[in-house]
């Protein structure tokens, strides 16, 4: 999802909110639209049929495909220019905007990363568009500026993506790319100096995750070639794993591991700190990884190295850390909540794992780290987040207290370290950085955002319902204390069900903008995440997708039946895999929805495995290569279910200008062939300039986007006051 509703990833939420009086009544029904559209860009129609496993399938906007003719150029231009006209015109717009800029220039950290004698972590100033890296040498030296993206171009279109600094904290790895596409090249700048390599650049860093070596004289990483003759779709089998040394050619990189032309693998290196053993993993989508390893120490220098089997060709999962020469494996394998086992490399063999974390079947371990010579385990429990700390055979566990129920992200700790960080925020907490003593498990705040606006007057709830086959599904509600349960409060619903990403509670100021005039956030836990597990995953993936938008769908049919509003009422958001997600929703069932933002989203299913990244994701959805997946895909491709004369609910649509991920032809034949069915609301198409996949990573473009968004949102459904 964008708009800072966000997945986890993961990203930080920027501090958007609206602070508005709120009248204790509220109106009954959504006000009448305020945009009017004379007439929408003409998009021809072609007669463009396949015969797909005997199925006819028509794409009547196919020519919308191609992004580089001067048609479709035209046809986005005049859909754009309409979209903010028609947005920068509606009531609030001007009065959110200024609201916005005052709540979005504030302060924000990062948890920070200790490495050597020197912390380095995030942090954007209230006066700043992008966010800096600092470092300081030791806790209480002077905090000093290493990597800027606000000085790197006049037009301010450079984004730093990624960094690593090494173990000794002597140099920072570091991917930076233009208006934040996945192309990224990576760099290495010197700490002490500031100064940055003009030897170690290297291009093609898309999946890098650079591992340094303990002696900080190179990395392991992944490459990807940038030649133009390659397909993207073909690209990823391209995938190679290097070493690069310091200060030497990267055009000679020693190959790890060479390609397999499989677009559907992902390999990734990584050292020991000890410098002891070399992991290699190779993940196959979302839902199988294999493991090899290699003693560095009996390794050649010049030779490609031979690595050792561990596990391959399971049908589970396996993060793996190496300590004290032992391995530690974080797997989903015979436990649908996950595990944690421990290998001696002497006896690799799958029947000498020592399982030393057992799976507990009402808790989901969501991750770990090895600090301070402990495992930290991150669990979920009904989606909220629970940490505690073992020895590292399992035993003397002691709970990490958080502050309330909510989400904590982002432990930064090294084996040998007592000290560690993390981050804590909730609905209605903005974030905190604590620091963890590993092994008393007391916390301290180090630092923590201030957000202008009144969480305490906010409550939360986490109430479950039942979707169509009966599993009972969490939804996080949040709205001023007081809501009378009346039927007539605005509702804002979004969700994500995919790739085992789980909807934790969040805190994204944006979100004030809709509770503070008296509308509800609903978050639902969707099958697909990883809220309760890798069968929960699989419950939402490939031919289970439809369990997904039947889970949505009867989110907000259970809003309507207890009361909280009515289908005039709701509003739904979400993107990219969320994308699918609301236009699934929208053409299922347009009588449910008053009005959709759309995303950066998928919905020609069909094809969508020829454009951009999707070939990677076909492990997760299914490709209409294979006859059961293709009947799958068909029968709920948003794309392909848009009806004439329907009248479906209003339209945003949100097509980031650069986006090299999904590409953004499924946003323009969506608002084609919405535009010419629909009897509903307005369809309208904003593309966002200088913005890829990730979006803008300025903060007045999320100001423009937020601004327009919330209008449209508003003047559709109407909002809490009389």
């Amino acid at each position: 999802m964008r708009l800072q509703f966000r997945p986890r990833s993961a990203a930080a939420a920027i501090a958007l909110s609206l602070a508005l009086v709120v009248a204790s009544s509220l109106t009954a029904l959504a006000r009448a639209s305020s945009i009017e559209i004379a007439h929408y860009p003409p998009a021809r129609v072609e007669s463009v049929l396949d015969t797909i496993h005997g199925a006819v399938v028509s794409d009547p906007y196919r020519w919308l495909e191609n992004a580089r003719s001067p048609e479709v150029v035209d046809w986005m231009n005049t859909e754009d220019s309409l979209a903010r006209s028609a947005l920068v015109a509606l009531p609030y717009h001007a009065e959110l905007t200024a609201r916005l800029k005052e709540l979005s220039y504030i302060d924000v950290v990062s948890p920070p990363l200790h490495r050597g004698n020197r912390y380095f972590y995030i942090r954007r100033r209230g006066d700043q568009e992008k966010a800096v890296l600092y470092c300081r040498d030791g806790k209480t030296g002077p905090e000093r500026v290493l990597l800027d993206p606000n000085q790197w171009s006049s037009e301010g279109n450079w984004a730093l993506i990624d960094w690593t600094p090494s173990l000794d904290g002597k140099y920072v790895a570091y991917k930076s790319s233009l208006n934040v596409t996945d192309q990224s090249a990576l760099h290495v700048v010197d700490v002490a100096t500031g100064k940055r390599s003009d030897v170690d650049v290297i291009a093609g860093a898309r999946y890098a995750n650079p591992s340094w070596t303990p002696k900080s004289d190179g990395f392991y990483y992944t490459w990807l070639p940038t030649d133009s003759t390659i397909s993207d779709a073909a690209r990823p089998g391209y995938q190679e794993v290097r070493f690069h040394r310091l200060g030497e050619d990267p055009n000679r990189d020693r190959i790890i591991r060479t390609r397999t032309g499989d677009s559907g693998e992902f390999p990734a290196a990584d050292v020991s700190t000890d410098g002891h053993w070399l992991l290699l993993t190779v993940s196959h989508g979302w839902s199988r990884t294999d493991l090899y390893y290699l003693d560095l120490r009996k390794a050649s220098q010049t030779a490609k190295p031979e690595f050792r089997q561990l596990t391959v060709g399971r049908d589970a999962i396996f993060n793996i850390r190496a300590w004290k020469d032992r391995f530690y494996i974080h797997t989903n394998d015979g436990a649908s909540h996950w595990r944690v086992m421990e290998v001696d490399p002497k006896r690799p063999g799958r029947s000498d794992w020592v399982e030393v974390i057992p799976e507990r079947k009402d808790e989901t371990i969501d991750g770990f780290t090895i600090a301070g010579d402990h495992l930290v385990l991150s669990y979920l429990k009904d989606a909220s987040s629970r940490i505690e700390i073992t020895d590292l055979n399992g035993g003397g566990a002691h709970e990490v207290i958080l502050p309330a129920i909510g989400s904590a992200e982002g432990i930064n700790g090294s084996e040998s370290d007592d000290e560690a960080y993390f981050q804590f925020e909730s609905f209605t907490t903005p974030d905190e950085i604590y620091e963890l003593s590993v092994s008393s498990g007391k916390t301290r705040l180090w630092d923590r955002v201030h957000v202008p606006v009144d969480p305490t007057a906010y409550q939360v709830d986490e109430v479950f319902y039942p979707s169509k086959d009966g599993t009972k599904i969490p939804l996080f509600l949040t709205y001023r204390k007081g809501l009378q349960k009346n039927g007539t409060a605005p509702v804002l619903l979004t969700g994500y069900g995919g790739f085992q990403i789980a909807m934790k509670p969040y805190f994204s100021p944006h979100s004030f903008a809709w509770l503070e005039r008296g509308g509800i956030l609903a978050v639902a836990c969707l099958r697909g995440g990883n809220e309760y597990g890798e069968a929960w995953h699989r419950a939402g993936m490939l031919l289970n997708k439809q369990n997904v938008f039947d889970d949505f769908i009867a989110g907000a049919e259970y809003l309507v039946r207890e009361g909280y509003t009515t289908s005039r009422r709701i509003a739904i958001l979400g993107g990219p895999n969320a994308g699918l997600l609301v236009g699934a929703a929208m053409t299922q069932r347009p009588e449910l929805f008053r009005a959709v933002v759309c995303e950066a989203p998928l919905l020609d299913m069909v094809r969508y495995h020829r454009f951009g990244s999707g070939i990677t994701w076909v492990s997760e959805y299914g490709w209409s290569d294979d006859p059961e997946q293709f009947k799958a895909l068909y029968a709920y491709s948003p794309y392909h279910h848009v009806r004439a004369g329907v009248a479906y609910p209003a339209l945003l649509m949100v097509s980031p200008e650069f986006d090299d991920r999904v590409d953004p032809m499924h946003a323009r034949k969506f608002v084609a062939a919405v535009q010419a069915a629909t009897t509903g609301g307005p369809v309208l198409l904003e593309i966002q300039r200088e913005a890829s996949h990730l979006g803008a990573d300025r903060i007045r473009s999320a100001i423009e986007l937020a601004a327009d968004i919330y209008s449209f949102l508003i003047d559709q459904v109407g909002d809490g006051t009389p």
